[in-house]
């Protein structure tokens, strides 16, 4: 008996070193890694970090403990050593903000379940000095934005069934809970000191004009790259509340939002007089503009029952650098008409306006656009962006393509390899973004974009300025003001959007509620903060070269 025992063992011994060699041998082979339910799957979270492009955290794990009653803890007689009550007031001794009401009646039901989730070490060992079995304090994985609600629509948050939701936690979901995805970080294209800045100075912008929202966009022009990405008001994902994604029906009819609605992407307005210079683009690429002193009356147009007029009276004729400075509908009409509804709606077609807009983010509005072929009334309007209503980050991609010699590339919040940037679509010229680029730099220098100048920074762009449609026509005391930039102009590298979101004309802002007194300024607090940590530092002595156009302008204006 004693020898078969023996032999049992030496043949499970052999059978189990048997298994182990083809073990290691197939690992060997297939390059394979054991982690799954291993030793190493303990040493990685759950789900994976999220950092930005320099690798600071912004979305990770963190174990923390929580309090849960578990009535069942004590095997005979009450769950409870003291009274409900009393238990509910050492509780509210450690956490003063607890519902005395609300702790007592979950303490007599008799039901297990949280009383508060993520509690500190220190305050898990004053709740087991109380000496209540029932009361647990488990240690979980929850997940942590160390940033709060620094870019809480580019994030998103987890939803208690450990699920993304809104943001890149949703669009990478499945990559996050991978083994590849716990194990190496997700590399985003944002830059949270780029982020921080444009969100300060956006929420200061609100403040100053009284507007009901915000939002901003910091575009890479040659990679497509988003440095920063910025809705307010925003929310704290690490508590989330339900009044961030739903809101009542009144506040829906009067304009509101949730605060988890992402203005950036998800929302399409009328961007106003920013299309100004692509309609001016698309012609000079077609070569209906061939001479800028050439001029056009600046009368009030009457097409098809409706009137386009201007905000101000800018004389009787104005060329093409006089219209942008000045922002004329009338003329931006007449050059959108020589231009003809079939290339101007190509041009918005190659520049993704038809289209919901190229990022990750799984919240995506689809623009307001017109099928079939576009009436003359409408290739007018569109001329000067009314009559179809698009996203600020379909604004800042074509921006983009205006300023970095012309390519069309998609927008991404995933930091790009410089091997890997992709190859995008031509739109304008080469030539023509060159003149783009004088145009827009003058519109800063002499006309409706000076509030948004940052010395040394030779800051390029164009205000606009747009009435929100209602149910009844437009709403004439309702504005989306917007200001689209880039800098430098000598060689551009970023394209920079502000927009608020029905400004009110206060004392800082002059009383006026257009781009030029509320979006423009937040540019030019912007660009001087986020230049020198992206590589740009201000040089005076630097600028692009406007010589040929002085002569076409006699004197600047603030007209919008």
């Amino acid at each position: 008996m004693a020898k078969m025992r023996t032999l049992w063992v030496l043949v499970l011994f052999t059978l189990i070193s048997v298994l182990a060699l083809f073990r290691i041998a197939f690992l060997g082979v297939t390059g394979a890694t054991p982690r799954h339910g291993e030793l190493g799957d303990l040493l990685i979270p759950n789900r994976g970090t999220i950092v930005d492009r320099n690798g600071v955290p912004l979305a990770r794990d963190f174990r923390v403990y929580s309090l849960w009653f578990n009535p069942k803890a004590m095997t005979e007689g009450s769950a409870l050593i003291h009274s409900p009550a009393q238990v509910a007031d050492g509780l509210i001794r450690i956490f003063p903000d607890l519902d005395r009401a609300e702790l007592i009646a979950k303490l007599s039901s008799g039901k297990p379940g949280y009383l508060r989730k993520s509690i500190l070490p220190e305050d898990a060992n004053k709740v087991h000095a109380l000496g209540e079995p029932a009361l647990e304090y488990p240690l979980e994985a929850t997940r942590f934005y160390p940033q709060g609600s620094m870019a809480a629509h580019v994030l998103g948050y987890v939803d208690t069934y450990g699920k993304g939701q809104v943001g890149m936690e949703q669009a990478f979901n499945d990559h996050l809970l991978s083994q590849e995805g716990r194990a190496t970080p997700s590399v985003l294209s944002i830059d949270f000191r780029v982020q921080g800045a444009l969100e300060d100075e956006l929420a200061r912008g609100m403040a100053l004009s009284k507007a009901k929202g915000a939002a901003g966009v910091v575009l890479d022009v040659d990679t497509g790259e988003l440095l920063a990405l910025a809705s307010l008001p925003s929310f704290d994902p690490n508590h989330v509340q339900p009044s961030d994604m739903m809101i009542s029906a009144q506040q829906a009819a009067d304009g509101d939002v949730p605060h988890g609605f992402n203005r950036v992407t998800n929302q399409v307005y009328e961007l106003g007089s920013t299309f100004k210079p692509i309609t001016v683009a698309a012609a000079l690429d077609a070569g209906t503009i061939t001479d800028l002193s050439r001029r056009w009356p600046a009368a009030p147009l009457h097409v098809a029952g409706f009137t386009i007029h201007d905000t101000h009276h800018y004389g009787a004729s104005l060329n093409v650098l006089e219209t942008l400075i000045h922002s004329s509908n009338i003329v931006t009409a007449q050059i959108a008409d020589e231009l003809g509804g079939v290339r101007l709606k190509k041009t918005m077609e190659s520049l993704g306006m038809n289209e919901r807009p190229y990022v990750e983010l799984p919240a995506k509005g689809f623009p307001i656009w017109a099928s079939g072929q576009w009436p003359r009334l409408r290739t007018m309007t569109v001329g000067y962006g009314h009559g179809i209503a698009v996203t600020p980050l379909h604004l800042a991609a074509a921006y983009a393509a205006l300023v970095n010699g012309g390519v069309w590339r998609p927008a991404t919040l995933k930091k790009v390899d410089p091997s890997a940037v992709p190859a995008g679509r031509r739109v304008f010229t080469a030539a023509t973004s060159a003149r783009i680029r004088q145009l827009l730099r003058m519109i800063v220098e002499d006309g409706t974009g000076r509030k948004a100048d940052a010395p040394g920074f030779r800051v390029g762009g164009k205000t606009g300025s747009a009435e929100k449609p209602g149910a009844h026509g437009y709403r004439k005391h309702s504005l989306i003001a917007t200001f689209a930039a880039a800098f430098p102009m000598d060689k551009p590298r970023y394209v920079v959007i502000a927009m608020m979101d029905e400004p009110q004309g206060t004392e800082a802002t002059s009383f006026q509620r257009t781009a030029a007194w509320n979006a423009a300024p937040v540019i030019a607090r912007v660009v001087p903060r986020i230049g020198p940590l992206l590589g740009i530092m201000p040089d005076e002595t630097r600028d692009i070269d406007v010589s040929d156009l002085k002569r076409l302008v006699p004197a600047g204006s603030t007209g919008e």
